[in-house]
């Protein structure tokens, strides 16, 4: 990869972004704490989460975050803001636009990982332009520029996607590309965590998760430490925490309920 200007203080913020949130209201689709932090990371006006199947022409999630506590909440179908009338209006646009625009590049081409610029995919991959969207979707919200991650959810043509948006001004540089290529892992495991949580399914650490899996194949704390390369202290730590999480009080329980909700 090219040098695209990714400091150290951007890489501390990507670290703090693999970490574990709370996600306590199971009416977001991701929890607000982690689209602060990536709108942070990322500057933009706004972070927006959108669940679309495309096949059923249906929208299962629909988040936005505007840079304040408080600032998420749905705002209709695809992402559109405003009166009822407006909203309709938006909507019908998008669909008219949408095999047409830049956002359609993940369903037409099934290359999800790609991130990109809608400008770049517009010069690439799109032979009608995205004036259409730009015009009639895009520009009565009062935004110019976007940037999307695109997250398989479940199915073919069911995605989540995570769109940054910008007014007019400068659009997004090679270095936001280059971080969100990055981040995309975690941000998928963010997803499926969440999903879990909303499901009622206790979310563990991928570290938990191989404990577990450990303790699954017979192995003793010092065979897992071993196997691990921590010490056999850290790993009955870990123990304890997932003996808490998972409401239980002993291996053989902790590997049964881990199993139930795989």
């Amino acid at each position: 990869m090219s040098q695209v200007g990714i400091t150290n203080q951007d890489v501390q913020q990507m670290v703090a972004i693999t970490s574990d949130y709370t996600h306590d209201d199971p009416s977001q689709t991701l929890p607000e704490e982690l689209l602060h932090d990536l709108w942070q990371l990322i500057p933009c006006d706004m972070v927006s989460v959108s669940g679309q199947d495309t096949p059923r022409w249906s929208f299962f999630a629909d988040q936005n975050y505007t840079g304040s506590t408080g600032s998420t909440g749905s705002t209709g179908s695809t992402g559109s803001t405003g009166s009822t009338g407006q909203g309709e209006a938006l909507a019908d646009a998008y669909r008219q636009h949408y095999w047409d625009a830049s956002c359609s590049y993940a369903d037409r081409t099934g290359d999800l990982p790609t991130i990109a610029r809608s400008a770049d995919l517009v010069a690439e991959n799109s032979p009608h332009g995205d004036s259409g969207m730009l015009t009639d979707y895009f520009r009565p919200l009062g935004l110019e520029h976007d940037i999307m991650v695109c997250l398989p959810a479940g199915a073919p043509q069911r995605t989540l996607r995570m769109l940054f948006f910008r007014g007019p001004g400068a659009d997004f540089s090679d270095r936001d590309i280059a971080v969100l290529t990055l981040l995309r892992p975690h941000l998928q495991a963010a997803y499926i965590t969440a999903e879990r949580h909303r499901n009622g399914l206790v979310p563990l650490t991928p570290r938990q998760r191989e404990i577990l899996q450990c303790v699954e194949a017979g192995y003793t704390n010092r065979q897992i430490a071993r196997q691990l390369f921590v010490s056999e202290g850290t790993v009955g730590k870990h123990l304890e925490n997932v003996f808490e999480r998972l409401d239980v009080s002993n291996r053989t329980a902790a590997v049964a309920k881990f199993r139930a909700q795989a």
